[in-house]
């Protein structure tokens, strides 16, 4: 099932127009996640909202929003108010400049999203914006509320859709030079970059994200998958210390000798999992299969003849549906 729009409304650019819907490009779903618990009788724990003077608790119809100006002292805005000051085109995303891909700082960059037609209208519209922008070389700067609040968005074409890029204010990205103030000033030879160099051309590559491997969430998923097979669980030992390095120069040279060596195998590692057909991913699937264990029955014979130990996390082929 497709994921459900974080927005609906209009793509403008001057008096050309279209209906846009927008989706996030990401999701975090897929991994695991953990509920709270109480360790006595196994429920999940429930959170309750309550005044912090009293302690009673709080009804929904009773819970303001406040901006604290002091201890204690907060200043109400009601719902009212809010909307009074909502701004208008929360239902369009307006194109007010073109700019260069190259212009923008990473540190701007929050999160992306798609944006496609939304209907079987408009598509002619989309494809005019769409190609515009991309004949142009450039990045489409436009305006969309999202929550309440306005963000500064960027559009830029990808394959045969579009690609939008929230963008944050300059009031929240940072100034370097509180951080980098404090960084000496240190010279260094040409032997050593020319050793760095090499090090760096020997784990030169293209940038092929399917390679990457999430180690944590896959030991995570070993970890829930062994306590779900009753398989015991080995302690991990303690790694060593790796030591304080005295002479610069020589772990350029150890790097760049450790680097020649390890450039052979791990060529065919890569080989061989490009070699493999990739997996059909099912969209919002979960990343555990085995069976929880019962007490009897269908239960039991699942739980024999499920293994004790797998080599690779067991991955589900749909999404567990929630009971009620």
């Amino acid at each position: 099932m497709a994921p459900r729009a974080n927005w609906k409304g209009f793509l403008r650019l001057s008096l050309v127009t279209c209906p846009v819907a927008l989706y996030p490009a990401t999701s975090d779903t897929e991994k695991v996640s953990f509920n709270q618990i109480n360790r006595k009788t196994g429920h999940r724990i429930k959170y309750l909202k309550v005044d912090a003077e009293t302690g009673d608790e709080v009804t929904s119809e009773d819970i303001v929003k406040g901006y604290k100006v002091d201890t204690d002292t907060y200043i109400e805005v009601s719902k009212d108010e809010l909307d009074d000051i909502a701004l208008d085109s929360t239902h369009t995303i307006d194109i007010d400049e073109f700019v260069p891909k190259t212009d923008i700082d990473n540190r701007y960059l929050i999160r992306p999203y798609y944006l496609v037609p939304d209907g079987k209208v408009g598509h002619d519209a989309y494809a005019v914006i769409r190609e515009t922008i991309r004949t142009m070389n450039k990045v489409a700067i436009g305006r969309v509320v999202l929550t309440n609040r306005e963000h500064i968005i960027a559009l830029e074409p990808l394959e045969s859709g579009l690609m939008g890029t929230l963008l944050r204010y300059p009031y929240e990205v940072r100034s370097e030079t509180e951080y980098f103030d404090d960084i000496q000033d240190v010279k260094l030879t040409k032997d050593m970059l020319d050793l760095a160099k090499h090090i760096v051309e020997k784990k030169s590559g293209a940038f092929e994200p399917e390679l990457f491997e999430d180690h944590y969430e896959t030991a995570l998923i070993d970890l829930i998958n062994k306590k779900r097979s009753g398989a015991p669980i080995a302690a991990k030992a303690a790694p060593k210390a790796g030591g304080n390095v005295i002479n610069l120069m020589d772990a350029l040279k150890k790097s760049l000798a450790g680097e020649k060596e390890a450039a052979p195998a791990a060529k065919v590692a890569k080989e061989t999992v490009k070699g493999k057909k990739p997996k059909k991913r099912v969209e919002g699937q979960r990343e555990m299969l085995l069976p929880i264990a019962g007490k009897g029955g269908k239960d039991a014979a699942a739980r024999e003849a499920a293994p004790k130990k797998a080599d690779k996390p067991v991955r589900a082929t749909a999404r567990t549906k929630k009971a009620g």
